[in-house]
């Protein structure tokens, strides 16, 4: 692995270490007794603070470890939790992310600007900081191995004595072992001594193994608990001793014996590195034995040839690169699998097709797991909004919760960043404009904190989010002055509430009194409507005047293989995604004429919308006098599209639209046949919602088109 990619693996770390750490703060803010929340807080900021002296960041370094040593007196109970130290930390978990875009050039903050902010944090950090103590056991800890002590027979030395013996597999856990030399050094100045005991001869030696072992001299005024955190993730497999300045003979003596190199050889080194004196040395040795390793804290030997390999880790970290290049590779393999089995049909070779069937199985497996790899929770983008409410309803003075629902709720990584930006708009905008502050609320007999709720669901095949509030709802009436005003609609027009609250996306058009911060300019609603379309997504808006606001997004899992089912019109073949298909079935006889004049079908005793597909992609010509009904889920119902032919089902890589049709309401996206011929996959529930003329290019379809409402459609209910 080269330097560059040890370096990105950093910033990715690091950026959920800072997730993580928001979360803990927002934890904390909860319930400031959570001593897990904030031992997790305290671990985050070490490991950031450990992984930047890597790659000396020594800004990062100082910034981590002031917030660090205030961290560490919140842990051992020494410093209340207030609303005051949890906007510091806040502010400083913010810090530290711009100093990491920083490295990326991922910001276009002034350097100087952030490194101000830095200086002025660390002043702030400062009077928390805990005054000169004397060096005591954290409480919630267990002690080191040897414990600082003090006695009337104490050594002369008047610095911490720190006796390193690390684990041979520490690199492989990355972990370097300089980089703990240089966060001790953070603490005060060093004198390190190297121990090379167990370094084998060169042709033995593993590379990966580390046979070093350090004696260091720390004059410091930190506490023994900000000492013994630098060797928190190495602790429980190596052998790290702490002696307290002028401790007892008694702990140097216990440190002799504990060392595997021998109780002689060591004090030869404590003696040259200056922590004992000759007579030092000499009145331990005469009350002690040379040789005793220590019985409840055994030093790791020497790594050895053969030693077993070390377990790999649970997860593996994957550039995302390479899973988008593995994804489409699928795809195309998926198009190859296609076009064999049309091969081997079209041969008649029973042996081969009964091969390319097994094939085919095999193929849809690897599509299947290699689709998994990139389906994520949504759970971890939904945490992240605790801190918009929290931030957002501080400044405007209101009090809210945010409630999630579904956070388990899997969808495609890609689905998953490009949708965070809407919900963030619809989350600031549900607190800004629909939760009312709480006077108002209790006048209006509600309880004075308001709730935003999160909630995601699949439906359908695809993933539903939903962002509610119990706010004062949308005002029909000021939106539809705003929209005559602004000129979207005609005045006197007659629209439906759902007709109203679309216009809430449309651009310019803001209900706000004043503009504010966050809004009142009218721009943002229309890019949010914007963005979940480009994902192949529909957005509906549901209120109730005085009782809240809902606004439902509905998104396909996957941006990039599905199962699809083919059907035939006038030649021409089209994709429906086969998770919206409910049953296909033949025409009834006599159907015909009702279905083409009326839109409508019974099926079973229920009334089933139906419309001919021919008509609403404009593709003329006469139909053939058999045809079929493919019944689809739409919306909360269902409905039918006549098709010609049935062709079955497939697998199917979604293409890219071309200019021409790529902002088509009711198609939403192409394939690639097996046998080399294009296909549109068609939006069913967007194509029989849309008010707008569906247009296919003359390579794919010609003929009139054929204009059809939402008003038109009365799907019968869904079973």
């Amino acid at each position: 692995m080269s330097h560059a990619d040890i370096f990105n693996t950093f910033l990715a770390e690091s950026s959920d270490l800072l997730t993580m750490m928001e979360d803990a703060i927002l934890q904390i803010e909860r319930d400031n007794n959570d001593r897990e929340a904030i031992a997790a807080l305290f671990r985050a900021a070490h490991t950031i603070k450990g992984s930047a002296g890597l790659f000396d960041l020594d800004a990062i370094v100082r910034f981590a470890h002031a917030l660090e040593t205030v961290l560490d007196r919140v842990r051992s109970a020494e410093l209340a939790v207030d609303d005051a130290l949890i906007a510091l930390l806040l502010d400083c978990t913010d810090q530290l992310g711009a100093m990491l875009a920083q490295l990326t050039h991922a910001t276009d903050r002034d350097p100087a600007a952030i490194d101000a902010r830095a200086q002025a944090l660390q002043a702030r950090l400062s009077g928390y900081a805990a005054p000169h103590r004397s060096a005591t056991a954290d409480p919630e800890r267990p002690p080191p191995v040897s414990a600082p002590s003090a006695g009337a027979d104490a050594v002369a030395n008047d610095a911490w004595h720190v006796s390193i013996r690390l684990c041979p597999d520490v690199m492989r856990r990355g972990i370097e072992p300089q980089s703990l030399l240089r966060e001790l050094a953070t603490l005060g100045r060093t004198e390190v001594t190297t121990v090379c005991e167990r370094l084998p001869p060169a042709p033995e030696m593993d590379p990966e193994c580390c046979y070093l072992g350090f004696e260091v001299r720390l004059w410091t005024d930190a506490p023994l608990a900000a000492i013994d955190a630098v060797f928190e993730f190495v602790r429980d497999d190596s052998c790290i001793h702490l002696l307290a300045p002028h401790g007892a003979l008694g702990d140097y003596r216990a440190l002799l014996q504990a060392l595997p190199e021998g109780a002689a050889r060591g004090a030869e080194l404590l003696q040259a590195c200056g922590a004992l004196s000759a007579a030092e040395v000499a009145r331990i040795t005469a009350t002690a034995a040379a040789t005793a390793p220590c019985a409840d804290a055994p030093c790791p030997p020497a790594p050895r040839g053969d030693a077993p390999e070390r377990k790999d880790a649970a997860l593996v970290r994957v550039d995302a690169q390479k899973l988008e290049d593995l994804i489409n590779d699928v795809g195309e393999m998926v198009i190859a699998g296609a076009s064999a089995t049309l091969l081997a049909r079209s041969g008649g070779t029973p042996a081969l097709q009964e091969t390319m069937g097994l094939l085919n199985r095999m193929i849809e497996r690897i599509r299947d797991r290699t689709l998994a790899l990139r389906m994520v929770e949504i759970g971890e983008t939904f945490r992240r909004f605790q801190r918009v409410v929290r931030d957002v309803s501080h400044e405007l003075g209101k009090d809210i919760r945010l409630e999630i629902t579904g956070e388990d709720a899997e969808l495609d990584k890609t689905v998953v960043e490009k949708i965070r930006d809407p919900l963030t708009h619809l989350v600031r905008n549900a607190i800004d404009h629909g939760i009312e502050p709480p006077d108002v609320r209790r006048a209006a007999g509600k309880p004075p904190a308001g709730t935003v709720k999160l909630t995601a669901f699949h439906e359908s095949g695809s993933i539903v989010i939903e962002v509610a509030d119990d706010g004062r709802g949308l005002d029909r009436d000021r939106i539809l002055r705003k929209a005559v005003e602004r000129g979207l609609i005609e005045p006197g027009r007659t629209l439906t509430d759902e007709q109203v609250y679309a216009l809430i996306f449309e651009p310019g058009l803001s209900t706000a009194e004043q503009v504010s911060n966050l809004s009142g300019r009218g721009v943002g609603m229309d890019v949010v409507r914007r963005n979940i379309e480009a994902l192949r997504g529909s957005i509906d808006v549901r209120s109730s005047s005085g009782h809240g606001t809902r606004i439902r997004i509905r998104l396909p899992l996957t941006l990039a293989i599905i199962d699809g089912f083919l059907v035939e019109i006038a030649g021409r073949q089209f994709v429906l995604p086969l998770d919206i298909v409910v049953e296909c079935l033949e025409m009834p006889s006599g159907a015909q004429r009702a279905t083409a004049e009326l839109g409508y079908l019974e099926l079973r005793g229920e009334v089933l919308a139906c419309r001919r597909l021919r008509e609403l992609l404009a593709i003329g010509g006469a139909a053939p006098t058999h045809e079929n009904i493919v019944v689809v889920r739409c919306g909360g119902g269902k409905a039918g599209l006549v098709v010609d032919r049935l062709r079955g089902e497939l697998q199917t890589v979604i293409k890219p639209l071309g200019p021409l049709l790529r902002n088509q309401s009711g198609i939403a996206g192409s394939t690639i046949l097996g046998s080399g011929e294009v296909a549109l996959i068609l939006d069913a529930p967007a194509l029989l919602a849309s008010t707008t003329r569906v247009q296919v290019p003359a390579a794919a379809s010609a003929g009139a088109a054929i204009t059809m409402s939402s008003e038109e459609i009365s799907p019968c209910s869904a079973t």
